[in-house]
């Protein structure tokens, strides 16, 4: 169908669609009245409506309001197997044994399949990926060829010139030249790759903390310290994908870190990333025996969980000690962008709850001149994942809710 211009019926009618489809998604089933008073529209108008996106996949029939006066009204719903997306995170956990974790969701937004691969030793980028989405898609009872994007979550990110990915140094198998055209021949669907604190923003942006908020930073902390930046209603990824590399800041409080690529750390992950806490908890004096030691991020959970739970003594001068910690690098991040809210994320800030979140507010308040609300965020089920099913869910609508073409 050729391209609709400006202003004709075509273009109009398909304004219309993405409208209603964009209800559904918002509010579910819908009757055709309901649809026509949230539009606008005439009842004949909604009822061309609705079979045009029944006859092309995109609504079906889906029950009755019933328990009203008057005949019972048949409800429509975004039929969620029009499509269907993937989403990656393979993310470090900081907890043994790490692994990839996959998903699928349909067009809804509803997840279809899961699968958790483990890491193998020695095992390839590719191998990973394919394996992981291939559970994804059995749990599911899809096939690859049932997809219509991938979006892969990764630390650091893609260098948009060179293709190499940087910033994750400590991410084995995934700095070949030739990655991501290996993965684009091993998937034959549309394949993004996004940061994984960029992907907990989104989904923030879309579910959760950040909902109508168009400038936020999203402060996270949990394998390594980062943030993401959203400026204008778009993440912010920097001219070499490096924005919100906030570990790598030189900061106040612990000496210089030279050559931070090499070393993958730098001054505020040195000062207030998870490694640290057990030692601050130490210092302030809180008995740290019988943490967990599958790995640092539980560990630190356990101890700002305990602290969080009796927030006084001990273990009050170790969240002071931690919030001081945590506001010294944000509060750079406030000066220069000056966001609306600042989203706290991340299960080494998470689990420290209001009395940390309380204590962070003050500190932030008397180092930088701005004062953003800091709020937790409210996506807690592996929300880089989310972000990355969300991310590809937002491009896979823009094409098949385009019923112009």
């Amino acid at each position: 169908m050729p391209a609709a211009t400006p202003g004709t019926p075509s273009l109009l009618r398909a304004m219309n669609d993405r409208a209603a489809l964009e209800l559904l998604l918002t509010h579910g089933p819908l009757s055709r009245t309901r649809i026509g008073q949230l539009t606008g529209l005439s009842k004949p108008t909604a009822s061309q409506l609705l079979a045009r996106l029944e006859a092309a996949g995109l609504v079906v029939a889906t029950g009755t309001d019933g328990g009203r006066p008057g005949p019972n009204a048949q409800l429509y719903a975004v039929n969620g197997r029009a499509a269907h997306v993937g989403g990656l995170d393979v993310t470090p956990t900081g907890s043994s044994p790490d692994r990839v974790l996959a998903a699928v969701a349909d067009l809804t937004g509803a997840v279809t399949g899961s699968f958790e691969l483990p890491y193998t030793e020695g095992a390839d980028a590719v191998g990973q990926v394919t394996g992981a989405l291939a559970g994804a898609l059995a749990d599911a009872g899809l096939g690859l060829d049932d997809l219509h994007r991938v979006v892969i979550a990764t630390p650091g990110a893609f260098d948009p010139r060179s293709g190499r990915l940087r910033y994750a140094s400590h991410l084995p198998g995934w700095h070949s030249p030739t990655l991501l055209d290996e993965l684009a021949a091993a998937l034959p669907v549309p394949v993004e790759y996004e940061n994984d604190v960029n992907l907990a923003a989104v989904a923030e942006q879309r579910l959760g903390a950040a909902r109508g908020h168009e400038d936020f930073v999203l402060l996270w902390n949990e394998e390594g310290l980062g943030a993401a930046l959203v400026l204008g209603g778009r993440l912010h990824r920097g001219w070499t994908g490096g924005a919100g590399e906030v570990g790598f800041l030189p900061v106040p409080g612990h000496p210089l870190v030279r050559q931070v690529t090499r070393a993958n750390t730098g001054g505020y992950q040195e000062l207030a990333g998870v490694q640290v806490l057990p030692a601050l908890a130490a210092e302030a004096g809180v008995d740290t025996s019988g943490l967990p030691r599958d790995g640092q991020v539980p560990a630190a959970v356990a101890l700002l969980r305990r602290a969080a739970a009796a927030p006084e003594g001990a273990r009050l001068d170790f969240l002071r000690s931690y919030a001081t910690a945590l506001a010294t690098g944000l509060a750079s991040l406030v000066s220069v962008l000056d966001p609306e809210i600042v989203v706290l994320a991340g299960e080494a800030i998470a689990a420290g709850g209001d009395p940390l979140r309380g204590l962070l507010e003050a500190e932030l308040g008397e180092l930088a001149p701005s004062r953003p609300r800091l709020v937790p965020g409210e996506v807690r089920e592996r929300p880089v994942l989310r972000g990355a099913l969300e991310s590809a869910l937002a491009a896979t609508r823009e094409e098949v809710f385009d019923t112009s073409r």
